[in-house]
């Protein structure tokens, strides 16, 4: 099962986007539980977390966040991010003969140009990460957020893609 855990910050709309993507994953029974960690947003992040059946922490820990996740692998993904299909069955699959962090491919349909991309520093989860809750225990510190956390990883590429959460800031 997996816990997917989503920072956020005065990011409402992007991350209904996201959540929207991500329903097919516990219908199909993947997903066990999504974790919404909110670092001081005046908007309505929290009102949506409760409704759309998250679990919703306004002050955290890391450590705390990670001991209460469900699921024994844990997908960090950016408010606005979206994996596009075949997400689900590839996360089947890799998970049942792996325990190597991850990420998605890149999207081939949502790009940045060529003298943007080219020398820039890509941040930890601009693709999604996916690792096993312990590799994520062992890897928290005080004070770490879900960025932090994943930096430094080595992470294998999936074929599925994601939609980075920059595309759904710009559709705003």
């Amino acid at each position: 099962m997996l816990t997917i855990i989503m920072e956020c910050r005065d990011q409402e709309t992007e991350a209904a986007h996201t959540l929207n993507a991500l329903v097919s994953g516990a219908v199909e029974g993947l997903v066990s539980d999504v974790l919404i960690l909110d670092r001081g947003s005046s908007d309505g992040i929290q009102k949506l977390a409760e409704a759309a059946g998250c679990r919703y922490y306004g002050a955290w820990e890391i450590k705390d966040v990670l001991e209460a996740a469900r699921g024994d692998w844990l997908f960090l993904i950016e408010p606005g991010a979206r994996p596009q299909p075949g997400w689900i069955e590839e996360i089947f699959e890799y998970a049942s003969v792996t325990r190597d962090p991850a990420r998605f491919s890149d999207s081939r349909t949502f790009r940045k140009p060529l003298f943007q991309r080219i020398g820039r520093k890509r941040r930890a989860l601009e693709n999604g990460v996916i690792l096993t809750k312990r590799q994520a225990m062992t890897l928290a510190r005080s004070g770490f957020n879900l960025e932090k956390l994943a930096a430094g990883l080595k992470k294998r590429v999936l074929r599925s893609e994601i939609i980075p959460a920059w595309v759904t800031a710009r559709e705003i």
